[in-house]
């Protein structure tokens, strides 16, 4: 049944450097694999897991960490399945973002990392991660502007993930209006959850 970039530091809080690059064409075969991993871990937990963020997206920049989102009944259940995933490697950390829980792992090289965000499956299907990221497949001069800002907001912002993100959101806030448009949903804020 299993159908953010610049996040905060979890070591000290404070902001990474926004430094990303060129689409990779692994990236979606690492997913692959790390689902792999995740539903063997995971048991019958995971109810939807899915590749999100900017590696899902051919051709669009970004650093190489695979975003992914899993769906669970309830965030109980999403507590049980992080204790789960610590062995493999994955760490809660506190984020502050409502109705969610973040999980990261890094490999041991720190060249790529995994980021999974847990959430009830009563919200999946208007998820604004999942929103943007077909949107984006779906309207490829979007994903190309998209990366256009990406890369130029990556030279401005070098060594602050924060003001990076900061600096995306009026363009992301449109294109999740676009995307909830077209499926005929309200608008809502980008940074409510």
């Amino acid at each position: 049944m299993l159908g953010r970039e610049g996040v905060i530091d979890g070591r000290n809080g404070s902001p990474q450097p926004s430094r990303g690059g060129p689409y990779a064409s692994v990236w979606p075969e690492r997913y692959v694999a790390e689902r792999a991993h995740l539903v063997r871990a995971a048991g019958d937990l995971i109810l939807e897991l899915e590749h999100i963020g900017s590696t899902a997206v051919p051709g669009l920049r970004s650093k190489p960490i695979i975003d992914m989102m899993a769906a669970v009944r309830d965030l109980r259940q999403g507590q049980d399945l992080a204790q789960l995933l610590s062995v493999l490697g994955y760490e809660l950390i506190e984020t502050g973002m409502r109705n969610r829980l973040f999980l990261r792992r890094r490999t041991k090289s720190e060249e790529q990392a995994y980021q999974l965000h847990i959430v009830e499956l009563s919200t999946w299907e208007q998820r604004k991660e999942r929103l943007m990221r077909d949107y984006l497949l779906a309207h490829p001069e979007a994903a190309a502007a998209y990366g256009e800002l990406k890369k130029r907001l990556a030279e401005e912002h070098t060594e602050n993930s924060l003001a990076y993100t900061r600096a995306k959101t009026a363009f992301i806030q449109d294109l999740i209006n676009k995307a909830r448009t077209e499926l005929g949903l309200p608008s809502i804020d980008v940074w409510a959850d």
